[in-house]
């Protein structure tokens, strides 16, 4: 018993402290970044300013007034709403089917679409390049970067929502057949609000692939379309983020998209604890 005892008191120290130690670990890098923003270009290079300076606001003011930050900060905001819900529009239908309606191919499709996601992007940016510049004519345009930005998440949310999908019972959909509701009906009434929960965390984490997305948004876009990776890619030194002014573009970029992961993973967890309770 007393063995027992102490492997138990052991535990409750020893992985509380570890998860601990792990999300420092894993954060510090965030941290720094913010901490970094407030310093001056010739502060963040110094060892003696390392911890101890004085703080400033130059570079958050810089970065509005000289760099069009809400120009390119617009730009993601639209791509990346638009893309999500371009996404979930195809992959709801896409997912539904697959979950209710399945097929001797349906297994193969799937992972179909996900081995397109081990395609190395670099293979088709010249093509992808050269077309849209000289025959389609919509290179930097955010018609192309929600395009490119809605098919290269577009197997992930599939796969996201088609294991969403399968969990609900598929009684539940007859019945629904049974009582006349149409397929968009089953889909609209039906499916969504059961799997709301699987719908919602879909949607937030295919926006946030959006708006992290470096690779396409730096090379398909020159201005117009551009959004804040090339912002955070126009601004890079060979010191990297030791840079106050880098820090702060990078800041305020990630910024918004982390408020907006917390807010609604706070909202959704919320909702389904309220659903459950009533």
């Amino acid at each position: 018993m007393a063995i027992v005892a102490q492997t138990s008191n052991f535990g409750k120290v020893f992985w509380p402290v570890l998860a601990w130690t792990v999300a420092i670990i894993f954060f510090f890098p965030i941290f720094w970044m913010v901490f970094t923003s407030f310093k001056t270009d010739a502060d963040a290079v110094k060892p003696e300013h390392l911890f101890v300076f004085k703080p400033t606001l130059e570079n958050y003011i810089n970065m509005t007034e000289n760099y069009d930050y809400w120009r390119f900060a617009i730009n993601s905001v639209i791509t990346s709403t638009l893309a999500t819900t371009f996404a979930l529009f195809v992959g709801v239908p896409a997912a539904y089917a697959m979950a209710f309606n399945p097929s001797r191919h349906t297994k193969d499709i799937l992972v179909w679409m996900l081995s397109t996601k081990m395609l190395p992007a670099a293979a088709v940016l010249y093509p992808m390049t050269f077309l849209t510049k000289n025959f389609l004519n919509i290179y930097d345009t955010h018609f192309l970067i929600v395009l490119v930005l809605c098919l290269i998440n577009l197997p992930i949310v599939v796969w996201m929502l088609f294991t969403y999908f399968k969990e609900i019972p598929r009684e539940i959909i007859e019945a629904g057949k049974m009582d006349g509701v149409s397929t968009w009906g089953e889909i609209k009434d039906i499916l969504i609000p059961l799997a709301r929960g699987g719908v919602a965390s879909t949607a937030l984490l295919c926006f946030i692939f959006c708006w992290n997305e470096a690779y396409w948004t730096v090379r398909l876009t020159t201005t117009e379309a551009a959004t804040l990776s090339k912002l955070i890619e126009g601004n890079r030194a060979p010191e990297g983020l030791f840079f106050g002014r880098l820090s702060a573009v990078s800041t305020a970029a990630v910024g918004p998209i982390v408020i907006l992961g917390w807010f609604c993973q706070k909202q959704l967890v919320q909702g389904l604890t309220f659903g459950a309770v009533k």
